[in-house]
């Protein structure tokens, strides 16, 4: 028999729209239908942040050593607290290292606690980037942190929503040294990570479209370095020898229109900004962000700490509670694939 899936939440950056967006999310009675979100956080915070934005504050709240030792079956929606920043000190809106410290403490206990089975997925609140590098984060996002703790061979970022979905080659890196970061194998391993989260999420063999790298797709050399001769066409061709359906590459500025969208399950992007642009024009506070290839269940957000709208009561849970559907889904999906080949 299937137990609701329990699901580590990790509430961000306390200085940002994280707390707010968790406390929206315990109050919705229809996420525990679902599942069991369990705040990986700091109970002070979310209280603060509850007056702040006259937000109910949170209903049970559970010491995360007590947690560990006593309550690994918690079955009721609750905040794990960590004690990891003092609330009163915080102040919204700012980049602290703090906040960066704390934020980087909940990530990991939520990636232990999901490899070791006590809760069975983790979706993330936003962080903060130069808020983790100041507390000295050796890692410049997400994505990088799970597939470091999790020993993942390969990983990479997927973007989903009803309207686009992308899946990312390389992801925080900047853009002169995107070029570099490509090879054959990569964007095989991205096309075939991509190819075996679409056919779980749609029950069916998906349609893939790979965009070039260079504008126009390199028109024929024209443009770049043949990245589109020398590395992505020959990662399609390798992937259609494994019978995936896919096509490309094509060019950025057309690949997203319409009625290629309508027709494409999922676009695999060169970087960081081919993918978002378009997804966040589309989808944005809608789209979800997986990570593929992680012996865990990971999503998260699809939006950053907002600092400028923190602890103002502004903030949109949209996201988060797609997050945290989608990782319930996903988990109950992985439950029901054990044991059918148990």
């Amino acid at each position: 028999m299937m137990t609701t899936p329990r699901i580590a939440v990790t509430m961000g950056d306390p200085a940002g729209i994280g707390p707010e967006i968790c406390l929206r999310l315990l109050a919705d009675d229809a996420a525990a239908t679902r599942c069991v979100p369990l705040v990986f956080g700091d109970a002070e915070v979310l209280d603060r942040v509850a007056f702040a934005c006259a937000l109910p504050p949170p209903r049970q709240i559970i010491a995360f050593d007590d947690w560990l030792v006593e309550t690994s079956d918690q079955n009721e929606a609750a905040v794990v607290d960590f004690s990891a920043i003092d609330a009163n000190t915080i102040e919204p809106g700012r980049v602290d290292e703090r906040t960066g410290r704390a934020a980087f403490a909940y990530i990991e206990a939520a990636i232990s606690a999901a490899m070791s089975g006590r809760v069975d997925a983790v979706t993330t609140g936003p962080i903060h980037k130069e808020a983790l590098h100041a507390a000295g984060v050796p890692y410049p996002g997400h994505t990088e942190i799970f597939t470091a703790q999790t020993g993942a061979q390969r990983t990479c970022m997927m973007l989903t929503s009803d309207e686009i979905t992308c899946s990312l080659v390389t992801a925080h890196a900047g853009l002169c040294d995107v070029p570099k970061l490509l090879s054959v194998q990569r964007i095989l391993d991205v096309i075939e990570l991509s190819h075996e989260a679409m056919t779980r999420m749609r029950g069916r063999r998906p349609k893939l479209v790979v965009c070039g790298l260079n504008p126009h797709a390199g028109e024929h050399g024209l443009f770049g370095n043949r990245e589109e001769e020398q590395l992505i066409s020959p990662a399609i061709t390798a992937a259609r020898d494994k019978g995936i359906d896919v096509e490309g590459p094509l060019p950025p500025d057309t690949a997203f229109l319409r009625g290629r969208r309508r027709a494409t399950d999922c676009f695999v992007c060169m970087y960081h900004d081919q993918g978002l642009i378009p997804l966040k024009m589309l989808a944005f506070d809608m789209a979800v962000n997986v990570t593929l290839g992680l012996p865990i269940v990971r999503t998260s957000v699809d939006h950053g700490t907002a600092l400028d709208i923190a602890w103002q009561g502004k903030a949109d849970a949209t996201s988060l509670r797609q997050a945290v559907a989608l990782a319930a889904r996903m988990a109950a999906g992985r439950s029901q694939s054990v044991i059918a080949a148990s």
